[in-house]
């Protein structure tokens, strides 16, 4: 995500750095390439023309143009201002002001992703230590409850059967008795969409938050729309009031333009974002981090939660020992590369390391590679060896080599690549073998093919 936006604005943050002195006429020059940047990102004008104002504002002060580095002074203001303009600090979900169960209500679009965006969200908070119920009230779209019912299963959260010959308002209300009989603390209602905003949309969905206590209504709105996100997001929150939104689909948006817009033009937060298919790829939208990303300088704390969530300790523990002892294998690094997976997607990871958001030359041969289909071809080649290959690689032979290279169906080449690069990391990882090098946390080290 981001990624159209952050390239734009790296060209023009390398034109500021390159000076040693700005006077006002380079700091405008430069602001007016963020500024089409922001737009060709899908950025709201009026969103666009305010940040650009402020950011101006603050840049032209003496401070900044006689500092020692007047381009980094300026791209921390816009950085500040970034982090501002999406809300300025992360808005946690209000579920403690009512009696439990917490009613959470997700509105949006047909086709924005609410039903599997219910399942993320129950599955988060379950996860975090709650006890979340599902419940569908959409009786029009076919198979609607099927759908959220086996995105329940999956996740093994628990749903109301609800029938589509029923009322909307009748199974809500219901539901909320059901959840509050079994002890569940949050209902999570997925409600029925629409292709586009009409009365009878919003009539049942004012008919369900007048009649139950709802802690939250959420907009879940596909990023990939760009401003109509926007305009849609006004408009439900001018009929319904809405307290917070979820974006969805932010991997496959290269411009991110509507996340930016809608803070500013809406005044409602952004709660949550999803990025991909799993249904642990949600996470809390946090402005600061969200900033960091778009300005190429990576996200660590996100990465250290998605770490902490998806990486087996006592694997971790033992992987640290084996380094330090070095009897690190292909095996063991195959096993590793399975637990960077469950973080979710190699290029999206790759986006919270500092420095490394900015790399597109992701394929095959000269530049540094981390991409899925380069994992993909890692594994087969060292599930192609035999477990004495995988524990002393200095046995692969010329013919080893290439009964290897056939049975992963790679390339004598790709054999030979990623046994020269695993001997230079066993080399590397000597190097930094003691534990206080080591640190406490996992290392990740990532190869190219």
């Amino acid at each position: 995500m981001f990624e159209n936006l952050s390239k734009k604005l790296e060209t023009a943050f390398a034109k500021l750095r390159k000076s040693g002195k700005l006077n006002e006429h380079d700091v405008k020059d430069g602001l007016k390439e963020v500024k089409m940047a922001l737009l060709e990102a899908d950025v709201n004008y009026k969103v666009v023309k305010d940040f650009i104002a402020s950011v101006e504002e603050k840049a032209l002060g003496q401070e900044v143009l006689k500092s020692l580095t007047p381009g980094q002074q300026i791209i921390k203001i816009v950085n500040e201002e970034i982090i501002e303009l999406l809300g300025h600090e992360y808005k946690k979900l209000e579920l403690s002001n009512t009696k439990p169960p917490a009613v959470i209500l997700l509105l949006g679009l047909q086709g924005s992703g609410k039903t599997t965006t219910a399942g993320k969200l129950a599955r988060m908070l379950k996860t975090s230590g709650h006890k979340p119920m599902l419940v569908s009230v959409d009786v029009y779209r076919p198979a609607a409850m099927d759908q959220l019912k086996t995105v329940a299963e999956k996740i093994d959260i628990d749903i109301y059967p609800a029938s589509p010959k029923d009322k909307p308002l009748f199974i809500a209300e219901s539901a909320y008795k059901s959840a509050r009989d079994g002890a569940h603390d949050i209902l999570i209602i997925d409600t029925a969409g629409r292709l586009h905003i009409d009365n009878d949309l919003m009539d049942e969905l004012k008919g369900i938050t007048s009649a139950l206590p709802v802690s939250e209504k959420l907009l879940v709105s596909d990023s990939m729309t760009g401003q109509d996100a926007v305009n849609i997001a006004r408009e439900f929150d001018a009929q319904i009031g809405i307290t917070g939104i979820i974006m969805t689909k932010m991997d496959g948006d290269a411009r991110g333009g509507a996340a930016l817009s809608m803070r500013a033009v809406t005044g409602k937060p952004i709660k949550f974002i999803t990025t991909g298919e799993k249904t642990d790829a949600i996470e809390p939208f946090h402005p600061e981090r969200i900033a960091s990303r778009i300005l190429g300088m990576g996200d660590v704390l996100t990465l250290i939660e998605k770490a902490q969530s998806s990486v087996d300790e006592e694997k971790a523990r033992a992987l640290q020992q084996k380094i330090r002892e070095e009897t690190f294998t292909l095996e063991d690094f195959k096993d590793q590369l399975l637990q960077i997976r469950k973080m979710g997607p190699i290029e999206e990871i790759m986006g919270m390391i500092p420095g490394m958001g900015n790399l597109k030359k992701m394929g095959l041969g000269g530049d540094l590679d981390v991409g899925e289909k380069d994992l993909n071809k890692i594994e087969a080649i060292i599930s192609s060896m035999t477990v004495r290959e995988r524990a002393n690689y200095t046995i692969i032979s010329g013919s080893r080599r290439k009964r290897i290279s056939k049975g992963s169906g790679t390339t004598i080449q790709d054999v030979n690549r990623l046994i020269k690069q695993f001997a230079q990391m066993k080399k590397m990882l000597k190097t930094f073998s003691s534990p206080k090098k080591m640190g406490r946390g996992m290392k990740f080290p990532f190869m190219k093919m």
